[in-house]
C-alpha cells in the first residue's frame, strides 16, 4: 500500500517566546515492511533544523529558534510504501539488544492486577507467539480505546484499572503484561491509514513489539486487535512513550501555550479526513 501522511503541529503563545527547541521523532526509516518514498519536515519560521539518531536508532530532528516567537508551525508530509508482513519486523536498524526491553519503566510498572491478568489471559496457550495473540485479543476485548487522544502518560496500571485508554495506554498495558511473562517488549509510535477493516485508523497511532526467539520482533496492535499490517507506518521505538514521543520541546519565556494538531494518514489517492 502507498500511504500519504500529513501531520501539522501548531503552537500559539499569548506572550512571545525568547527561545524554543523541539525534538522531533517524526521520520520513518526503511525496512523490509516499508519504503520511504518522500519525506519533508518544514517549520514556518527561521531556525536551525539538525538531523541525527537517538540510542535506539530512531531518526531525530532538533529544531531550535530564537525569538521573539509568537507562534510556530511544523508541517510534516510524506509518502511511504508498505507491505503486509503480519507484524514481523525485518531489516530494521537495531542498536539495542532485545534483553534491554525487559526492563520496567514508570509508564509500564506492573501491579498485582496486571500480573494476574497476564497469566490468566495466556494460561491455555502453549507457545510464546500464541500467548501474545491471546493477550492481544484479551486486552482488545477488556479495554475501551479512547479516540479523543486526551489521556497522555497515564501509565499501564491506572489505564488497566480504568479499563480504558488511548492507543498509547493500551500499548503500555500490553508491554507490561508481556514483560511479566518474561518477554522483551518495546513501544512503537507511528501512523495508521484509514481502512474499513480497522476500528481505529486514519492518523497518529501506537502499538507494541515483542521479541520472540524464533521470529525476532513482531508487532501487536491492541487498539485494533491485530498485528500491524500494510496500513501501519512505523516511526520510532523505545522502552515506553517517553523514548518515542513524536514531539518533545522546551522554551524560554512566553506563556499561554495553545497547541493544535492535525494528522491524516490515508491510501494515496483517497479522500483526506483530518484528525
Amino acid at each position: 500500500m502507498r500511504i500519504k501522511i500529513s501531520h501539522s503541529i501548531t503552537y500559539a503563545y499569548d506572550e512571545p517566546v525568547r527561545q524554543i527547541t523541539q525534538i522531533l521523532r517524526l521520520t520513518p526509516r526503511d525496512h523490509d515492511g516499508q519504503h520511504v518514498m518522500s519525506w519533508r519536515i518544514e517549520p514556518n519560521i527561521d531556525g536551525r533544523l539538525r538531523a541525527g539518531q537517538d540510542p535506539y536508532g530512531n531518526l531525530v530532528h532538533t529544531f531550535s529558534a530564537d525569538g521573539p516567537i509568537s507562534g510556530l508551525s511544523i508541517q510534516v508530509d510524506g509518502v511511504v510504501e508498505t507491505l503486509d508482513l503480519a507484524g514481523v519486523v525485518r531489516g530494521a536498524i537495531e542498536r539495542v539488544p532485545p534483553e534491554v526491553f525487559r526492563r520496567d519503566t514508570l509508564l509500564t510498572a506492573p501491579d498485582d492486577a496486571l500480573r494476574e491478568f497476564a497469566v490468566a489471559a495466556t494460561r491455555t496457550d502453549a507457545t510464546p507467539l500464541a500467548k501474545m495473540h491471546a493477550l492481544t485479543e484479551a486486552l482488545h476485548s477488556e479495554m475501551t480505546c479512547d479516540r479523543s487522544g486526551q489521556r497522555n502518560g497515564i501509565g499501564a496500571a491506572p489505564a488497566f484499572a480504568a479499563r480504558e485508554g488511548i492507543p498509547q495506554d493500551l500499548a503500555h498495558v500490553f508491554m507490561t503484561c508481556a514483560r511479566q511473562l518474561g518477554l522483551p517488549a518495546r513501544y512503537i509510535s507511528g501512523y495508521v491509514a484509514a481502512s474499513d477493516a480497522l476500528p481505529l485508523a486514519e492518523g497518529a497511532h501506537a502499538w507494541a513489539e515483542i521479541h520472540l526467539d524464533d521470529y525476532g520482533w513482531i508487532g501487536f496492535d491492541c487498539a485494533n486487535g491485530l498485528c500491524p499490517i500494510d496500513t501501519h507506518v512505523r516511526i520510532a521505538a523505545g522502552l515506553d512513550f517517553a523514548d518515542a514521543a513524536p514531539v518533545r520541546g522546551a522554551r524560554k519565556g512566553g506563556s499561554g501555550e495553545n497547541l493544535a494538531v492535525s494528522v491524516s494518514a490515508r491510501k494515496a489517492g483517497s479522500r483526506q479526513v483530518n484528525q
